[in-house]
């Protein structure tokens, strides 16, 4: 398993407008590229950091360098709209290959 860590900043009153549309975005990229899928996490600073998990590093660099482009135009419109600040070129913080795999997967229903 391959895992690709981002984050972003996003402009104060525009966080559940970023949770929505990063939400569905990566609903689309789970489908159209196939990953794993991911989870959206929220720093002590404010940042939003997500954590994408893929089946291995050659599906991810495939989308990455495919840009993972949400194929809603609205979707893409939101989350571009809401984000004030990524890390340069937008490239993942840490991108890693999973070595030793101890989370246990807990079936909820998803939380937006």
């Amino acid at each position: 398993m391959f895992v690709a860590v981002y984050w972003w900043r996003v402009h104060p009153g525009k966080e559940e407008q970023f949770v929505k549309a990063w939400t569905r975005g990566t609903e689309l990229i789970r489908d159209k590229y196939g990953s794993y899928g991911s989870r959206l996490h929220r720093d002590a600073d404010g940042r939003f950091v997500g954590y994408a998990e893929w089946p291995d590093e050659a599906t991810w660099r495939y989308a990455f360098d495919h840009k993972m482009t949400y194929e809603e135009p609205a979707t893409r419109a939101a989350f571009e709209d809401a984000v004030c600040e990524v890390p340069p070129d937008a490239d993942p913080i840490f991108t890693m290959t999973v070595v030793s795999d101890r989370l246990t997967t807990r079936i909820t229903p998803a939380t937006d």
